[in-house]
């Protein structure tokens, strides 16, 4: 069966999202372009690099092409999006590969994400057309869409559970068992008794 690549060109919305309480989320991307709106599952870290790697791209393409060129117009304060994943929300697959790359001929950062498979991934398939290969998500932003991705997307994994002061750990609401006090822990930390 052939690979399907699903492109978003000029997406209206392309986001990172969670579903569910802190300690058991499941994260998404979604991009939205008219009426097409697609969805992929990936792991927390999974979305956590490409906040960093996009801002890293963003930062290296300014200082080659400068910084008037790349951002043009800077996003409006509050313009930030911060509303929740379009619904009904139907995974089209598990991000497994992803890529990165800028097109000079957009002036775009392009985010490509492919699909968990079994097999191993050439790389030469991440970012091009071949007929063979994990189905992907293609999705080309302007450097100011971009930007505004890896800051929401930041935002989308801090907000997840405060960390041990001690051992920086996620806290969970039923106990922590914090590495810098060799295991030992309060077990009822509100009356300090266990």
């Amino acid at each position: 069966m052939a690979r399907v690549i699903h492109v978003f060109r000029r997406p209206d919305r392309f986001v990172a999202g969670t579903v569910g309480e802190p300690g058991d989320r499941a994260f998404y991307l979604q991009a939205i372009e008219s009426s097409r709106t697609i969805s992929v599952l990936l792991e927390k870290q999974q979305v956590s690099v490409l906040a960093e790697r996009i801002t890293a791209l963003l930062g290296e393409v300014s200082k080659r092409f400068g910084e008037d060129n790349l951002l043009g117009a800077t996003v409006a304060t509050g313009s930030s999006d911060s509303d929740p994943l379009a619904v009904p929300l139907e995974e089209e697959f598990r991000v497994g590969t992803m890529g990165l790359g800028w097109d000079a001929d957009s002036s775009s950062i392009v985010v490509e994400l492919l699909a968990v498979t079994d097999e191993e991934i050439d790389e030469s398939v991440v970012l091009d057309d071949t007929e063979e290969g994990p189905d992907a998500l293609r999705v080309f932003l302007s450097p100011t869409a971009a930007k505004a991705f890896a800051e929401r997307a930041e935002k989308v994994v801090d907000a997840g559970r405060a960390p041990c002061p001690l051992c920086a750990e996620p806290l969970d609401p039923a106990g922590h068992v914090c590495v810098r006090l060799n295991g030992y822990h309060d077990r009822n930390p509100v009356a300090g008794t266990e």
